[in-house]
């Protein structure tokens, strides 16, 4: 997918630089040329030998190396690759890309190059929010400079919020789609996420423990391949993907009506963990609580979004994916959910409390079809979406 493409890689100095070298190993299975340069502050974090050693090529630091220079001038670095990459892209080396500042090499080849550039910041929530910060982005921004990320979550620091690099397949995804015509360029895939929230009264409802994570993750992995991504979620915690269409909804009912107003797509993701009831007849006015009396709720049975979908008569997508959530016999339970749905693919996973997946930044999933069961190994959601996403591009062809 990458074949042949040359990206300059440019490591600034956090404790996220770790995550390159995990970036750099994505990047040359797809084929891709790496060239790294590191700052002195990212030289703190990862070393230049393991960098190159994974890279296959020289790591770069010193802006007055003569050799180099008479080898591989300054100038010609910055302008011998496809792409320009930046990760972690700090406050510091931002505030220089913003400022003009070429103190050392990567600062220089930032200002020297012709070529597009594409960073992932990461640093502390306080120092992202900073108003300094927020103008240097608005301005790298209009400069055309391109973003990916950051995530919000845990940081090092031990704060939480807006901050954390994106993960390294959801840059090398980000890559991808920059560099190349992705395979899923002119399709159409929708993508459901996060959980439904059925009312009981003004006040209370029934929902999950779903974040949305997983398919805010797929969304990104499939529009970073070139997809026209519709985006309908529950009120999930996950920020929203740039780059798809996002329609909101709150209930089931909801979801359902958005679902049908989106087709006819290429592909159906159902990744959003919908209530199965919904209380019959939610209160208007929030129920007080009586001593010594429980209220009795009536339930009543939600649309079927997944099963309606895979059994249309006319305008079923090609590919109808389907995801099952199980704490219990979960091959057994997610092949016969796929049967009864009559969805192509289910993607199953264990959500027992011990697992830590739902809520979590991992996941372990079964991919079931007509040809199987396909065990993947525990990984982060990124990667899961990546990994999907690429499937469905072959499914698709």
């Amino acid at each position: 997918m990458l074949e042949d493409k040359r990206i300059l890689l440019i490591i600034g100095g956090g404790i996220a630089a770790y995550k390159t070298l995990e970036l750099i190993r994505l990047l040359r299975k797809q084929g891709a040329w790496v060239t790294p340069v590191l700052t002195r502050a990212g030289q703190e974090f990862v070393t230049p030998l393991s960098v190159a050693a994974l890279a296959g090529e020289k790591a770069f630091t010193d802006l007055f190396d003569l050799t180099d220079e008479a080898e591989m001038g300054h100038i010609q670095l910055s302008r011998s690759a496809d792409l320009v990459v930046v990760a972690p892209a700090t406050a510091d080396l931002m505030a220089k890309m913003v400022g003009g500042q070429a103190d050392d090499l990567a600062s220089t080849l930032l200002l020297a190059t012709d070529t597009p550039v594409l960073i992932a910041p990461a640093m502390n929530v306080r120092m992202w929010q900073h108003p300094a910060t927020q103008r240097n982005i608005a301005q790298l921004k209009s400069d055309g400079v391109s973003f990916i990320g950051p995530n919000e979550g845990d940081m090092a620091c031990g704060e939480y919020g807006p901050g954390r690099m994106g993960e390294p397949a959801e840059i090398a995804g980000a890559i991808t789609g920059a560099l190349a015509e992705g395979p899923l360029t002119g399709r159409r895939i929708l993508v459901t996420s996060g959980p439904t929230h059925e009312p009981i009264d003004p006040v209370r409802y029934i929902a999950n423990r779903s974040s949305g994570a997983q398919g805010t993750a797929i969304a990104r992995a499939l529009n970073m391949l070139g997809a026209e991504v519709v985006f309908v979620t529950g009120p999930a915690e996950e920020p929203r993907p740039e780059g798809a269409h996002v329609v909101e909804v709150q209930t089931a009912a909801e979801m359902m009506i958005a679902v049908e107003q989106v087709l006819p797509v290429d592909a159906a993701v159902f990744a959003a963990a919908v209530a199965d009831w919904r209380v019959e007849s939610a209160s208007d006015s929030k129920i007080k609580k009586q001593a010594g009396k429980i209220p009795a709720l009536s339930f009543s049975e939600n649309p079927d979004i997944l099963a309606s979908v895979s059994q249309m008569a006319e305008g079923r997508p090609d590919l109808v994916v389907g995801f099952a959530a199980e704490t219990d016999d979960v091959l057994a339970n997610a092949s016969a959910k796929r049967m009864r749905k009559g969805c192509d693919w289910i993607v199953a996973n264990d959500v027992s409390p011990e697992t830590g997946i739902m809520g979590g930044r991992e996941n372990t999933v079964v991919v079931i079809s007509e040809d199987g069961a396909d065990h993947w190994p525990r990984m982060g959601k990124d990667e899961v979406a990546l990994h999907l996403a690429e499937r469905i591009a072959l499914a698709l062809g």
